[in-house]
């Protein structure tokens, strides 16, 4: 059971006790469907992310099988990949969900150039090139989405947790001072009547005497 924090009973924290309850009504509100618009957005880009790692594991696999079949046919090419140039081409940009920062991925495509000479490769190595620059673009995408996910379930979790706290701890708090408070002071208002009551019937005893 919750300790309850009483307030003493007065008509000013009554009322300042209501205004607390119906802000935190509303913050439950807010963040009840902030954690509804976020677990739609997370739910949509679960469908993405199965998808995506299907896709990205066959990737690797075809992009792995034709490094090895190049690797085959011309030895060992290290000397190549080496000669492959740094790509400069990823930026990175956010976009907000309910106060959520979502970070966007943008590749700049180029114009895809062998860097190395006809006499060094053959199409085994051309077709392992290709692949695994596709397997780079999947990976771009995937750690974009998988980075999304992340913040989004901390974000639900949050949410869940102040919707909780407000919910269970600290609307019922406000309302069981609101009935304490009106009880109290309702009981002193019927004292009250009571005593003016008193007061008048001693009068008119004094005046009929």
């Amino acid at each position: 059971m919750m300790a309850i924090q009483q307030v003493f009973p007065t008509k000013g924290n009554l009322i300042a006790t209501k205004k607390s309850n119906d802000l935190a009504k509303l913050g439950y509100e807010l963040m009840d469907r902030k954690r509804n618009i976020l677990t739609r957005e997370m739910m949509g880009l679960l469908d993405d992310v199965k998808k995506l790692r299907a896709e990205i594991s066959f990737a690797y696999e075809e992009a792995y099988s034709a490094l090895q079949k190049a690797n085959m046919s011309l030895g060992v090419i290290s000397d190549i990949v080496e000669s492959v140039p740094l790509d400069n081409g990823l930026s990175l940009t956010y976009r907000s969900v309910m106060g959520v920062e979502i970070p966007k991925l943008h590749y700049q495509k180029e114009v895809m150039k062998l860097s190395y000479g006809f006499l060094k490769g053959n199409s085994y190595l051309d077709y392992a090139y290709l692949c695994f620059h596709r397997v780079k673009i999947l990976t771009i995408t995937l750690a974009e989405v998988d980075n999304a996910l992340f913040r989004l379930a901390q974000a639900i979790r949050k949410a869940q947790k102040r919707a909780n706290a407000l919910k269970n701890i600290v609307i019922p708090e406000f309302e069981y001072n609101i009935k304490f408070i009106s009880e109290a002071l309702e009981e002193k208002e019927r004292e009250e009547f009571s005593r003016q009551k008193v007061i008048k019937l001693n009068k008119e005893k004094k005046m009929r005497s």
